[in-house]
């Protein structure tokens, strides 16, 4: 019996212990999509407690918690951090098979030095641990130890950005925090607050207007050295439409009343055309995310807003129309560098062969079909997605993990997918289907964990 997360943990094969430890372990990190907050890298934020910098805003966690019937004021609530932490290790002590198991004690082992299992029994050794170890770290430095080189926030078309500027101010930091476009409230145009959002981009009054500030916006985040803009939405609309219903429908928001699904459907299509068009144009990287049913508890929702842990996966039909999107933009030459990603994984194959359908010379890899995401960032969910891309695409031309997280923590969740990629690739080896290349496996996994995403969003 192997012990518990011992240093060949997932990994079974001399060819998998060899990728990960000699080549893997140590690359550098590139974080391409992630919520961090620039504020707290800026001001370097400290963490009180264990709870703070664990379960604050951890919505992964937040599910769990609710699954194993803990009361919300334990999670959400007003009770303290003692308590809410003593809950969390009585949730974890027994969560068998998930992902959150892992990564919560690969955190523990890397950033505290603890070798044990976090349960209800071992709740206030590990809070005395860590909230000892915790005053002598930092947000910039658990980003500094973890070997990070880049990260691109997730940020508004409206946002400042000043703490991105104050940060690359500081020649103290030498990490480079890079701000990404993230439009999706523009798009809202179904939402009841859409006309106040307008509002904070400016006097807007017309799909004209708008479409020109977003792109004098992007061309804002991109002078502070913007590489990437995301889009979340449940499916990917297209819808054509001429430039004059796009006007008409806008001006029908404007005038207080929410278009029909239709007409939605092309105000929507009509942007992202544009946008897409300006990503191109600028070298930035579209990324697509879907597949996602939001807010499922109203009850939730009324009391926590979004992020709250209550999403699912959605089953909307969606390809037909993405590869529709993509084919208008390949059309005219303007189709950017793009990654795609389902939180349905019954859309892995067929994200591969779309991507494949639209790849040229321009970058290798031009459309990636995105890791794992969400629910699917567990061992069999990243399994699945690396042989898919494998089978179907082109493995080695990968731009790998990244965390899409608001801890500073997370970086562990790297490790857990460079030994799941090591052991797939060796076992491949060992198996006698592919050559124990030194030198072409060195560059296969140094690629897909760090070298391909420095070239693909040109951060070399």
């Amino acid at each position: 019996m192997k012990p518990f997360l011992d240093k060949d943990f997932l990994l079974s094969t001399e060819t998998a212990k060899h990728l990960y430890h000699d080549v893997a372990a140590d690359l550098p990190i590139i974080d391409y999509h992630c919520h961090l907050d620039p504020k707290e890298i800026y001001e370097d934020r400290r963490f009180e407690n264990i709870t703070r910098v664990w379960l604050g805003g951890d919505h992964y966690k937040w599910r769990l918690m609710r699954s194993a019937g803990v009361e919300e004021r334990y999670i959400t609530g007003d009770t303290s951090d003692r308590e809410k932490f003593q809950k969390w290790a009585e949730t974890l002590g027994l969560a068998i098979g998930n992902p959150l198991y892992h990564w919560s004690h690969l955190e523990l082992r890397r950033y505290f030095g603890y070798e044990g299992a976090l349960s209800g029994d071992t709740a206030e050794e590990v809070w005395q641990l860590c909230n000892e170890k915790l005053k002598e770290l930092s947000a910039r430095k658990l980003i500094e130890n973890s070997k990070v080189k880049a990260i691109c926030t997730t940020d508004d078309p409206a946002d400042t950005l000043e703490w991105h500027q104050k940060i690359a101010e500081d020649k103290s930091f030498g990490v480079k925090v890079l701000p990404s476009f993230r439009p999706d409230k523009a798009l809202g145009i179904e939402k009841e607050d859409y006309l106040t959002y307008l509002e904070r981009l400016g006097n807007i009054r017309s799909f004209a207007q708008l479409s020109e500030i977003l792109k004098e916006r992007l061309a804002f985040f991109v002078s502070l050295g913007c590489r990437v803009s995301d889009h979340g939405m449940e499916s990917v609309p297209f819808a054509p439409s001429t430039e004059s219903e796009v006007e008409s429908i806008f001006r029908k928001r404007l005038a207080g009343v929410i278009p029909t699904a239709d007409e939605q459907k092309k105000f929507k299509t009509a942007l992202l055309l544009e946008l897409g068009r300006e990503y191109h144009r600028l070298g930035v990287v579209m990324q697509l995310h879907f597949g996602v049913i939001r807010d499922n508890s109203h009850r939730v929702f009324r009391a926590l807003g979004p992020d709250a842990g209550i999403d699912s996966i959605g089953d909307q039909p969606s390809i037909k129309e993405l590869a529709a999107f993509l084919g208008a933009l390949d059309d005219t030459g303007e189709l950017p560098k793009t990654i795609l990603y389902s939180l349905n994984p019954n859309d892995n194959a067929a994200l591969v062969t779309v991507i494949g359908a639209f790849q040229t010379g321009e970058a290798v890899g031009k459309l990636q079909h995105g890791s794992a995401w969400w629910f699917n960032d567990h061992k069999q969910g990243m399994i699945d997605q690396l042989t898919t891309l494998a089978a179907d695409g082109y493995l080695a031309g990968f731009v790998g993990m990244l965390t899409d997280s608001r801890s500073f923590l997370s970086y562990a969740r790297h490790e857990y997918f460079r030994r799941i990629l090591c052991e797939l690739i060796g076992s491949w080896v060992e198996n006698g289907e592919y050559p124990d290349d030194e030198r072409a496996l060195r560059t296969i996994v140094e690629g897909i964990c760090y070298r391909n995403a420095e070239t693909y969003f040109s951060l070399a």
